[in-house]
């Protein structure tokens, strides 16, 4: 059992920074991969980055690649997302996922969730 709490949500403007995090209870973190999805008013919760459980890779939804970045430190049961150059069009809610060992950018394949933090970003 994982249990997901994020923070680090707010309001910028466009071309800022945010750093998300999603702290975890369990001991069986380190053997979930981990992932951020997002999900904007009126439109399905989507993949936004992705992390192996080891840590060994990342990967992003073309939309974020180059401006987003995914990290994990499994000494302190922390997942992170770093957003750089944020858009207006990133604005949303955004949830941390995990699931045992494999990775996935497929919503259904998440097992445990957070319960998500408002990031918007204003023009």
């Amino acid at each position: 059992q994982v249990q997901l709490v994020e923070s680090g949500g707010g309001l910028v403007q466009a071309g800022g920074s945010l750093r998300l995090s999603c702290a975890a209870s369990g001991r069986t973190f380190s053997s979930n991969a981990l992932a951020w999805f997002r999900q904007a008013p009126g439109k399905e919760r989507e993949f936004v980055a992705g992390i192996r459980w080891n840590g060994g890779g990342t990967f992003y939804s073309d939309s974020v690649k180059g401006r987003f970045t995914i990290s994990r430190d499994n000494a302190k049961n922390t997942v992170y997302l770093q957003m750089n150059s944020l858009k207006p069009e990133d604005t949303a809610v955004y949830y941390c996922a995990a699931r045992p060992w494999y990775s996935s950018t497929k919503r259904d394949e998440y097992v445990y969730w957070g319960q998500g933090t408002q990031v918007t970003v204003s023009s």
